[in-house]
């Protein structure tokens, strides 16, 4: 069943015919450098349609700020290290649970107003946050992690996010490598940043290639690879979904791409997800330090009248 079309939200990808490069950012600080490298990116494609530019801003990963003062600060910061007047899509790239969310949120609405952003997203936010931060101003997104082996979002955000009609925007939707083989048929480098993660230490590595083979074996099924069958898995929880690979590669964006092609049933989206299940995975999805950083520690305080 098609989930129901959305009351708020906007395209997230720019249309074929667009001459502007579609902007998306987040609320951490970013050190200069990577900013500059992305106003050089924005201005390559300034002419050309098509091209996107997320600026991932941050300082310090375990460091999140909500106050207004500050948000307004990363915003005009942005701005003019971008060389744009609008940002279409700002998020508040994990919540600060120490202020409520209307303050946050209160902010991003005077940017909108203000014609410097025009639509607004959070990442990692609770059921509470995202229903509180919604009725200050309509959120067009929500980014958590989503695919076959990271499904908790599932019971609650899912379908509060179709309620309030929120686009949901899946990060590591190939399992941070995982189904492409990261850890299975290629070894993690010692550098390897995935290190860190738990699902990806190696007592949990080695019970964690069972599902490996299934998603191989049901990928040749599919005659695809286990990583296009995952992503197309996601695509495939509906209109409102974009999943957000990445990688450094040329021949694994093709890849990606090609997962578009790759149609599923109804009954074959069961049979996945039933070989696939996200309580037989070894460890956590997150750093164990980053853990309070997930959407189940995302609860703000409450709005004082």
């Amino acid at each position: 069943m098609a989930p129901p079309p959305l009351a708020h939200a906007t395209p997230l990808l720019p249309s074929p015919s667009s001459r502007r490069p579609t902007l998306r950012a987040d609320i951490l600080m970013p050190p200069p450098t990577c900013s500059e490298l992305c106003a050089e990116a924005a201005a390559a494609g300034a002419g050309e349609g098509g091209h996107q530019v997320r600026a991932t801003a941050r300082r310090d990963v375990r460091s999140v700020c909500g106050k207004p003062e500050y948000v307004r600060a990363c915003c005009e910061a942005s701005l003019r290290r971008l060389g744009v007047d609008c940002i279409d899509l700002y998020y508040q790239h994990r919540i600060d649970t120490t202020i409520p969310i209307e303050d946050t949120i209160g902010e991003l609405k005077k940017l909108v107003e203000e014609g410097k952003v025009r639509y607004i997203g959070l990442s990692e936010a609770s059921p509470d946050t995202i229903r509180r931060a919604h009725a200050v101003h309509p959120i067009t997104a929500v980014q958590m992690e989503w695919s076959l082996w990271s499904r908790d979002i599932e019971p609650e955000i899912v379908p509060l996010c179709r309620e309030l009609g929120i686009g949901i925007v899946a990060y590591s939707p190939i399992g941070r490598g995982f189904f492409g083989g990261r850890g299975v048929t290629e070894p993690v480098s010692a550098e390897s940043f995935l290190n860190g993660i738990p699902r990806f230490a190696a007592e949990n590595l080695e019970k964690n290639k069972q599902i490996y083979l299934k998603i191989e074996e049901l990928a040749n099924k599919h005659q695809c690879s286990p990583a296009q069958l995952a992503l197309a898995w996601v695509l495939h929880q509906g209109d409102d979904v974009v999943p957000i690979p990445g990688t450094t590669k040329i021949k694994n964006l093709d890849a990606n791409i090609d997962a578009l092609k790759v149609k599923l049933t109804d009954e074959d989206l069961k049979e996945i997800g039933s070989q696939i299940r996200e309580e037989d995975v070894a460890g956590g999805r997150q750093y164990a330090s980053f853990e309070h950083a997930t959407w189940k520690y995302a609860d703000t305080p409450k709005k004082q009248s």
